[in-house]
């Protein structure tokens, strides 16, 4: 696995890569990607990072691990490439934008456009097989991006981190309420969101206003 990160998270991510857990876990993926279908593509794995520069990061959602479906993933947690039919949890995502925010529904699944307005769409687990759901976790890349939850928790402030779902949840511990702002609800997946609690969680707008009480840029959904 080559490891090649711009958009100034060099200085965040790079002394990660010289240590034991990556170095096994760069071997492991290597040897998937070899032996099996695995997605995101290759050149993917990193673009959540590439997609939304260090300076801009404003908000953070955190994902588990990508689709495991054929040309789904592209590396941003709950996105998928354009043209793709939307999975269940994004298309109720979007549902919740339009009724909280009154925007319509978007024909793309790509949210290379949230990621260029600051907004950080970062997977637990960074890769995956495919038709495996979880089939990566466990083999180093938790570490890795809990490194990156817990450093802009401490170099960075007024962040909006969105938690949904069990999984989300249990990072709480990484970040600095004092200094962050955090909203959790349950899961947009179907089993979570049809049990009432996903819809009306009024996230986006809730960021927003956040955005607005710094002087900040609302995001557009």
């Amino acid at each position: 696995m080559k490891v090649s990160i711009h958009g100034g998270w060099e200085p965040v991510l790079e002394p990660e890569f010289n240590k034991p857990y990556f170095t096994d876990l760069a071997s492991f993926v290597r040897g998937e990607y070899q032996n099996h279908q695995c997605y995101p593509g290759a050149s993917e794995i990193f673009a959540a990072f590439e997609a939304c520069p260090w300076k801009s990061v404003r908000v953070v959602i955190l994902g588990q691990d990508p689709y495991h479906g054929p040309n789904q993933a592209n590396g941003l947690c709950f996105s998928v490439r354009d043209g793709v039919r939307h999975p269940p949890s994004l298309i109720n995502i979007f549902r919740e934008i339009q009724t909280d925010t009154g925007t319509a529904y978007p024909e793309s699944g790509d949210l290379t456009r949230w990621a260029q307005q600051g907004v950080l769409l970062l997977n637990a687990v960074l890769t995956v097989r495919a038709s495996e759901a979880g089939s990566h976790q466990k083999q180093g890349w938790e570490t890795f991006t809990d490194t990156v939850i817990r450093t802009l928790s401490e170099q960075k402030k007024g962040l909006v981190f969105l938690l949904w779902g069990g999984y989300a949840k249990k990072k709480i511990s990484l970040i600095s309420g004092a200094k962050h702002h955090i909203l959790t609800s349950g899961h947009p997946s179907p089993l979570s969101a049809n049990r009432g609690l996903w819809f009306g969680n009024r996230h986006f707008s809730k960021t927003n206003a956040l955005l607005r009480s710094q002087d900040d840029t609302p995001v557009t959904w």
